[in-house]
């Protein structure tokens, strides 16, 4: 029986039969609902493809419902869950990256907190979409939280095979993270490398600020980028706009 996607999973799939892809991740934590929502109408207005909603540590409870109903309300892109844990869900989203942090040394991040939040997700009826998620040196604060072992910058091969796992799993995206306000993206190889060996979407995320890393992180073989602290840390909405317009233009030219 051939497997049915989801609504926003199909859309995911749709848009990258014609381009890369441009994802902005905003944390609740970081951002109040009245800026989540100008962002959310910034992005669909200079041409992003969905909103990530999610953070390692505070996104969850009413911070994370009020910043998701705002961005629902100013933007039709697919709002979709990045939790850090089984409290990091929200009736009001699209969808969620039903994620299994596969370089965890805790069981937790690995199978645990996805048990304690699948019921959940089930009774709200988010569309979940699985999801390979490998924490790459340095990790910040994410790889601290979920208690991650990095893989190095320098084995990109140790990187492949874990995403490799990930797929024959059955996981249907693989997500190389290098830590929200890392110092540096994904080293380029390790992207080439680990988009030879797997068939599913591969995004990445962390370190990307510029024209130039985001259009080196999607000509090395990423399908999907992520950018968030770029954003988030802008002065003004107009310095936000510029950046994104930047980022995008790097992505998709």
């Amino acid at each position: 029986m051939k497997l049915k996607l989801g609504k926003v999973e199909s859309y995911i799939h749709e848009k990258l039969e014609k381009e890369k892809l441009h994802f902005v991740l905003l944390d609740p934590d970081d951002v109040s609902p009245e800026e989540a929502s100008k962002i959310a109408q910034m992005c669909e207005e200079v041409g992003a493809d969905a909103v990530m909603v999610g953070g390692s540590t505070g996104a969850e409870g009413e911070v994370l419902d009020e910043v998701v109903k705002a961005i629902k309300e100013s933007s039709s892109l697919p709002v979709i869950l990045f939790p850090g844990s089984h409290g990091g869900i929200t009736k009001y989203a699209d969808a969620i990256f039903f994620m299994s942090l596969l370089n965890s040394r805790n069981p937790f991040f690995i199978t645990g907190a996805q048990a304690l939040g699948a019921f959940t997700v089930k009774r709200y009826g988010i569309e979940p979409i699985p999801m390979a998620y490998l924490i790459i040196e340095p990790g910040e604060t994410v790889g601290w939280v979920g208690d991650a072992k990095p893989i190095p910058r320098h084995k990109p091969k140790i990187a492949a095979a874990y995403a490799l796992a990930g797929q024959y799993l059955g996981m249907r995206l693989v997500y190389l993270e290098a830590g929200s306000g890392a110092p540096k993206h994904v080293p380029n190889e390790m992207i080439r490398v680990v988009k030879s060996v797997i068939d599913v979407p591969l995004i990445v995320g962390g370190g990307i600020r510029t024209y130039e890393d985001a259009r080196e992180v999607a000509q090395s073989g990423a399908d999907i980028i992520v950018t968030g602290t770029a954003i988030e840390k802008a002065d003004s909405l107009e310095e936000a706009r510029k950046r994104l317009e930047s980022l995008i233009k790097g992505i998709k030219s």
